[in-house]
């Protein structure tokens, strides 16, 4: 019995003491604005414009929630452009999907992660919340998941959606080629993004 008491006194002290998922602590408003700054698969290739991931959103939440997705564009490429991009929106909440250019061009992993940790840091020095998109590995055994993006969320203390391109990308009903969500795919990323969002509690069904 004493053994148990101090397995179960452990297991406790363990939950107690592990990371704890962030949460927002103010919910949108109206007139705040949403910032999907991101690559192709924020612009909504494969897709028409009002079927991309943004516009669905948008539609979902009811907020507005503007696209500057770059087709091709890297992580790099991306945090140049991210002050520009905050300064003109002032956005409440930014989300941030990068990292399929890098891995296509084989640029090294430590600098993503490099990226998108100032990019998250630059978002909330301007007083934007963060919504982190993981982005799946393409290897030759399949999609396989990134740890940077854990890391990343975890060192500055950002919410991470993961998991949903790599569901989308495993089924071809959902692709318009072999890295692009068709609309249906798109669908199903607005869709988890705004229960994340509620999940968060940033926005209210």
């Amino acid at each position: 019995m004493r053994y148990l008491l101090i397995a179960a006194a452990a297991a406790l002290l363990l939950y107690l003491i592990r990371p704890q998922p962030p949460t927002m602590t103010t919910t949108l408003q109206p007139n705040d604005t949403i910032l999907a700054v991101g690559d192709s698969l924020t612009y909504g290739f494969g897709a028409p414009p009002k079927e991309s991931y943004p516009a669905l959103l948008s539609q979902m939440t009811g907020l507005r929630v503007i696209n500057t997705g770059i087709n091709g564009e890297t992580s790099a490429e991306g945090l140049r452009r991210l002050p520009g991009l905050l300064q003109k929106h002032r956005p409440r909440l930014t989300i941030l999907c990068y990292g399929g250019n890098d891995i296509l061009q084989k640029l090294p992993m430590a600098q993503l992660k490099t990226n998108l940790t100032k990019m998250v840091k630059l978002c909330k020095a301007h007083g934007s919340e963060v919504l982190l998109l993981s982005v799946p590995n393409l290897t030759l055994f399949g999609l396989e998941p990134l740890s940077l993006y854990e890391e990343v969320a975890e060192e500055t203390e950002t919410p991470l959606l993961e998991g949903v391109l790599a569901d989308i990308l495993d089924k071809p009903a959902l692709k318009s080629d072999h890295i692009h969500p068709n609309g249906k795919g798109y669908k199903i990323m607005a869709e988890a993004i705004y229960r994340k969002l509620h999940e968060l509690g940033l926005i209210e069904r």
